[in-house]
């Protein structure tokens, strides 16, 4: 019988560390060639199309306002042509709701009278299942048509937070840890919110400290003197009602695990949006997801906790129709799922994939630099989602369209 020698697994542990130290030192090394210090994120205009549709008007109603030197005025490109930037169409949505007609709809979207904050958490037990780009996308969808929207990042390895410009173990910013930890530490939400390029929407980054949660939650339920302990659930929830008024909605890209952050962000979550790849193994392992969640969740219900959702749906992701066995398991969960599936599904792409190259989202890349078929295709895909959850979100409050 082989028996290690006993400074293997020191040799393993300093290796490891090695290579981690050297990997974050490339990186920030080829973070400052791109992402020089002191430096934001950008975002690019938006298109004369592009603007009316997320102000949700005709391009010629739009071009008319220029014409008439109302509200803006865009950047004239040579051709005549016109772009916006994510400011401009900002003030257009105000403008238009202060000055369009009565019977029309109201321009700005945001929250009235009685309607609750929305909370989305966008969950799965597997990685690779486009959680974190859902998120991502979604949360900016919002933004762009008129939602003050929060994303949190709750994932400690922090890929929402680095696709919004935020590198936490190089920026040494806080996570929402800060606002949920069961010590005399505890900041106010507002002390963790951050900025990012796009107007009305915010962000939470993540941090490796996320972590210290799942280790703090169990000896805070075991501590007799904790009543935060044996009431863990609402953390966020708690943390949340302190900006409750600032946002419409709040999108959470939650771990890839089952562990107490998510049960935190489950239970804050007024809807659930739960990922997945249409493929034998991950429906495998959703199965086995759902089953422990529905356990714990009953557990949590008993002891006092409260998980009122509005809805929940099942999003396919990654999605090739082309693809037979795809093609099949998608028919395999319509034929169980059907009225909590969304539509639509998110199809694979390669626009996506490139744009997150360089740290950016499919609302973010110049699609002058991609194959147009292959960027409108993507969108058109990406659209057709967040438009279906953006409508849940709004018949959540009772509005019809």
């Amino acid at each position: 019988m082989n028996i290690s020698p006993p400074h293997a697994k020191a040799l393993f542990d300093d290796a490891i560390l090695a290579q981690g130290r050297e990997i974050s030192r490339k990186l920030n090394q080829l973070r400052l060639e791109t992402f020089p210090p002191n430096a934001t994120k950008t975002l690019r205009q938006f298109s004369l199309a592009e603007a009316a549709y997320f102000l949700g008007v005709s391009t010629s109603n739009l071009k008319k306002l220029h014409l008439e030197g109302k509200a803006v005025e865009p950047t004239i490109h040579s051709g005549g042509r016109r772009t916006y930037s994510a400011e401009q169409i900002v003030e257009l949505r105000r403008w238009l709701d202060r000055n369009g007609r009565a019977d029309v709809k109201k321009y700005v979207p945001h929250r009235r009278g009685d309607e609750k904050l929305q909370v989305i958490a966008v969950v799965n037990f597997k990685g690779g299942s486009g959680k974190t780009t859902t998120a991502a996308h979604l949360a900016q969808h919002l933004a762009l048509t008129g939602h003050r929207v929060l994303a949190i990042d709750l994932d400690p390895q922090a890929s929402l937070s680095a696709l919004y410009g935020h590198q936490p173990e190089l920026d040494k910013e806080p996570s929402i840890y800060e606002s949920i930890r069961y010590d005399d530490g505890r900041k106010p939400i507002t002390d963790v919110i951050m900025p990012t390029n796009f107007p009305d929407l915010h962000i939470i980054p993540a941090s490796l400290e996320l972590q210290e949660y799942e280790y703090d939650t169990p000896l805070a339920m075991q501590d007799k003197n904790s009543i935060a302990g044996k009431t863990f659930w609402n953390r966020i929830e708690t943390a949340l009602k302190e900006v409750d008024e600032k946002y419409d909605v709040v999108v959470i890209d939650c771990p890839p695990q089952l562990g107490y952050l998510t049960l935190t962000a489950l239970s804050a979550a007024t809807s659930v949006l739960i990922t997945v790849h249409p493929q034998m193994l991950d429906l495998m392992s959703m199965s086995q997801f759902l089953l422990m969640l529905g356990d714990i969740l009953k557990t949590i219900r008993h002891a006092g906790g409260e998980v009122d959702l509005d809805w929940f749906r099942y999003l396919v992701t990654r999605y090739e129709p082309t693809d037979i066995p795809q093609a099949q398991m998608v028919g395999f969960m319509q034929s169980m799922l059907a009225k909590q599936m969304l539509k639509n599904e998110m199809l694979k792409s390669t626009a996506i994939s490139d744009a997150g190259l360089t740290k950016q989202t499919l609302y973010e890349v110049e699609k002058s630099g991609m194959t147009r078929t292959t960027y409108e295709r993507a969108m058109e895909s990406l659209e057709a989602v967040n438009t279906e959850i953006r409508d849940l979100i709004h018949e959540a409050w009772g509005r019809t369209k």
